[in-house]
């Protein structure tokens, strides 16, 4: 069988969820929207189901196949629905759901429901993707409210730039939602990862965390909470091929990477098509056997080369770490100028192989 693979450690996916908990003080939806960002959503939901508050996902395909796998608390549908006919879906499976558009409010009023929505109503607070615009914040609220078709409103807003600690962004957002939300009594929401980790001030009912259950820091400098957190996946291979050339012997396609020495390469089963980033350069880091080590040449489809000059013992078969505990994705999204969601994101192909020890 072909090596390469995907080990997901579930006790670390619980150990980021508790400290999400422990750091904000609040109730948490997970977030396994994108297959639990290329973790296995099911799995990493089944892992999660006794401690979490509830799950997050972008849309109503995702719900469906968790209510599927016996999943049974509550899931939020990050995007709301699409169409008017999603909400008999949403009523059927006890869905909560985002309203962001005056349609949407239209459509549950109009809609015949066995019992009322746990909605949230999305303020536009300054990202400008969706949400109400602050002078209609209130009467939308106001809106469902009289519809009889609701049983509970969280207000909640999302942050453009709060991977960015020196950026006021956040704090102007925060103002604006403030504002808006003024005399609404009811629980609220602001604070994904970055949020979370970064913004502690920040009052939030609610949080969902999202790269953060997975092990990797939302932000590009150190940061002492993000530091505590513990990678959920690691992503590796085997050496399966070696080869041993003289100093100016290009390697790969394009002959991006020229031999300056005599060198030892070990070809690796692991490639773009398995979700390692084709444009990773020469010198990205990788661990041999347990020793650092590096990319050489352009990475394929199927394969990639590292450099085993400095690893003497490596031969067929030793193990390749791309990332994981040893080897942190932010660290590689750096330097394949790209960020660890993409990367998880973009796993396929290699098998999930999951550990609860």
């Amino acid at each position: 069988m072909r090596p390469a693979r995907a080990l997901i450690d579930l006790q670390a996916l619980r150990h980021n969820y508790q400290l999400a908990r422990e750091l904000s003080g609040a109730r948490a939806l997970a977030v396994v929207k994108a297959d639990a960002y290329g973790h296995g959503a099911v799995r990493c939901a089944k892992a999660l189901q006794r401690d979490a508050d509830g799950f997050a996902v972008a849309c109503i395909e995702e719900a469906l196949q968790l209510r599927e796998a016996g999943i049974s608390g509550p899931i939020l549908l990050l995007e709301g629905f699409f169409e008017a006919v999603e909400l008999a879906l949403i009523d059927r499976h006890d869905l909560w759901c985002v309203v962001h558009a005056q349609w949407q409010i239209e459509a549950i009023e109009q809609a015949k429901l066995a019992r009322p929505l746990t909605l949230w109503l999305k303020l536009d607070s300054g990202m400008h993707r969706v949400g109400f615009h602050p002078a209609d914040y209130q009467a939308a609220y106001q809106r469902l409210l009289a519809s009889g078709k609701v049983a509970k409103i969280v207000l909640m807003s999302h942050f453009a730039r709060a991977d960015e600690l020196d950026s006021p962004r956040s704090e102007q957002q925060l103002a604006v939602f403030q504002e808006a939300r003024q005399g609404l009594a009811a629980e609220v929401s602001l604070r994904n990862s970055p949020a979370l980790l970064g913004w502690p001030a920040i009052p939030s009912d609610w949080v969902r965390p999202g790269i953060m259950l997975y092990g990797a820091t939302p932000f590009e400098q150190p940061h002492e909470a993000a530091s505590r957190l513990q990678p959920v996946m690691t992503l590796e291979s085997r050496v399966i091929s070696v080869r041993d050339l003289p100093a100016g012997e290009p390697v790969g396609y394009g002959a991006r990477f020229i031999s300056e020495r005599p060198t030892r390469v070990g070809v690796v089963a692991m490639g773009y098509a398995d979700g390692y980033p084709r444009h990773a350069p020469t010198g990205t880091p990788v661990l041999v056997d347990g020793q650092a080590s590096r990319i050489i040449g352009r990475v394929s489809m199927d394969m990639l080369t590292v450099d085993l000059s400095d690893v003497p013992g490596a031969s067929l078969g030793s193990r390749v770490e791309f990332w994981g505990r040893n080897v942190l994705a932010s660290d590689i999204a750096a330097a394949a100028e790209t960020i660890p969601y993409q990367l998880f994101c973009n796993v396929r192909r290699v098998p999930l192989i999951y550990s609860d020890d």
